[in-house]
């Protein structure tokens, strides 16, 4: 039987009452914020839903920012943030760009000034719809209580649909004490599209021409039995398999098709082999400018690869690269299909054998790492964590050099194990961490970060503290913004100035928070300081100090200015 029925509503109700009982409608867990006396209505109102629908309340408005978008990440449902207006909007402002350049589902609230004030440029007043018009799916404002369930439907609709995103709902003041008599809304259904029997049977025709072909995954939205139907495609034609830059848990790689990832500081022999393809699968990859080495790898308009694009959302097809089969689909709905894929000739993948054995060879050659100066090699940590954590454990990363080693080294192995900022956002190793923390308590999350970076959103290790989160932050100090110096030597070598960093006592900052704290100086300390860390029963921080000079996994800043210096003669 056809269902019709209409949720009824349950009375008069005021809007931040409304609001709250519509993300328990649609399956919300959890909410981050700073709290704010824009939305006291709504803060009222989650008072009386405390035990269903959790509030973690940060330090910051970029910690809860970020820990909402990581919470996306982790649970394909949008994560939900409140933030104040004005100062608190713009604060939060770097987890939306994040979510958008990540495709992460994502809902901010924000506190807006009353009806009646809007347009005066009030107190803390800002129009949210320009602010945040290029960063967000779609920006609005709720300005009527009997409004709430059609427009807070609407933003999880289409935070979830096509290619996901964040949305920004503004919250007038004088809304969420409005009182309305309305239904809830219905839970949302998102809506994605799937590839057509004729696609599909272009990429076989595509495949069976092939000589040199690579296929390269990306993206957030995967499941276990998309990834297992990726996995079987791949093996079923003897495919190498890259992964997008930070997106590596989007393939096993364990796996003996995966050949590395594609990113900043990318394998050498992987990206010339990018280039050599002559077939290109991309899967739920943007293909934007790391991923593309600066739009090099591939080239606009048209690649010299022959292209198959395959991403949830239409707009993105040919936006950059005129691909030979755009196909407008979901990962998941895009996977399904490919279950009945198969090789033209059962000899087929003998053709390109060779091909994807010089790309393992060259794979296993970049996992190991060179000397590093200095008493303690951080590559040599990285790989004793690949070794010994458990295939579940969440690694985390902000943005700096010290991120690159970990992308090289670590080998994730399921999905839902990577939280990474595609758009390069420092600050978001630690507030990723510690919702990665509380959606898994019973799984290992450790989170990487630079000096830099750690100072920019370390204050949310009180925030762990308070929640009783126990990520392990793996902070690594060279005294230096590395990424900036090792720029700034390539351009203008010798000539430093900007970059160096004045610390705190990063273990006694820990130890404040109510953190175990650690320092390591020696790469033989690292194993059992970890261990240690790991029992601690607290949050924990593990400060690796490395030698300035250790800037890359590869090379030293005195070589990086001494090809500089020579290049200019």
């Amino acid at each position: 039987m056809i269902r019709t029925d209409r949720p009824a509503s349950p009375g008069p109700r005021p809007g931040g009452r409304i609001l709250v009982d519509q993300l328990l409608a649609h399956g919300a867990s959890r909410a981050f914020c700073v709290p704010g006396e824009s939305f006291l209505a709504v803060l009222d109102a989650l008072h009386d839903v405390r035990d269903r629908l959790p509030l973690v309340v940060c330090r910051q408005e970029g910690g809860a920012a970020n820990m909402a978008e990581a919470w996306g990440k982790l649970t394909g449902e949008p994560g939900i943030c409140f933030a104040t207006r004005g100062p608190g909007a713009t604060n939060a402002s770097i987890g939306v760009h994040t979510a958008y350049q990540d495709s992460t589902p994502m809902i901010l609230f924000i506190g807006q000034v009353g009806t009646d004030f809007v347009e005066r440029e009030a107190f803390q007043e800002v129009d949210y719809r320009r602010m945040f018009g290029q960063m967000a799916k779609w920006v609005a404002s709720i300005d009527r209580a009997d409004r709430i369930p059609e427009l807070v439907q609407h933003a999880y609709h289409v935070a979830t649909s096509g290619r996901p995103g964040p949305v920004v709902l503004a919250l007038p003041e004088d809304v969420l004490v409005q009182v309305a008599d309305v239904p809830d809304a219905r839970r949302y259904l998102s809506a994605q599209a799937a590839p057509s029997a004729a696609q599909l049977e272009r990429l076989g025709a595509l495949l069976s021409q092939a000589e040199r072909p690579l296929l390269l995954v990306g993206g957030s939205t995967w499941g276990d039995a998309s990834r297992a139907s990726v996995q079987a495609f791949a093996r079923r034609f003897g495919l190498p398999v890259a992964c997008a830059w930070r997106f590596q848990d989007a393939y096993d790689n364990g796996d003996a098709l995966y050949v590395g990832e594609v990113g900043i500081g990318v394998n050498p022999k992987l990206g010339a082999r990018v280039k050599e393809a002559d077939l290109l699968v991309a899967v739920g990859v943007r293909l934007g400018e790391m991923t593309t080495n600066g739009y090099t790898l591939v080239e606009s308009p048209t690649p010299a690869q022959c292209l198959v694009h395959v991403f949830p959302g239409a707009d993105e097809l040919g936006r950059v690269f005129r691909a030979e089969l755009p196909i407008a689909a979901g990962n998941r709905e895009f996977a399904a299909a490919l279950d009945g894929l198969a090789p033209a000739s059962a000899d087929l993948p003998a053709r390109w054998s060779g091909w994807l054995a010089d790309a393992q060879r060259d794979y296993a050659d970049w996992r190991v790492p060179r000397a590093q100066p200095g008493s303690l090699s951080y590559p040599e940590c990285v790989l004793h964590l690949e070794r010994t954590l458990p295939h579940d454990a969440i690694l985390t990363n902000g943005a700096g050099n010290f991120a690159t080693p970990v992308h090289r080294f670590h080998r994730h192995r399921r999905h839902k194990t990577q939280l990474a900022p595609t758009s390069g956002a420092m600050g978001y190793a630690v507030p990723a961490a510690v919702a990665a923390a509380l959606a898994h308590p019973d799984r290992v999350v450790v989170a990487f970060t630079g000096d830099g970076d750690f100072m920019m959103t370390g204050q949310e290790l009180a925030t762990a503290v308070q929640y009783g989160a126990n990520p392990i932050v793996v902070l690594v100090n060279n005294g230096i913004y590395g990424t900036i110096r090792m720029h700034q030597e390539r351009e203008y070598p010798a000539r430093v100035y900007g970059t160096a960093l004045r610390n705190p006592d990063f273990v006694k900052l820990a130890q404040a928070y109510g953190c175990h704290g650690e320092r390591v100086t020696e790469t033989a300390q690292f194993a059992a300081a970890f261990e240690r860390a790991r029992g601690a029963g607290t949050p924990a921080l593990i400060e690796l100090v490395i030698d300035p000079q250790a800037i890359t996994a590869g090379q030293t800043i005195d070589e990086i200015r001494a090809k500089a210096l020579a290049a200019r003669g």
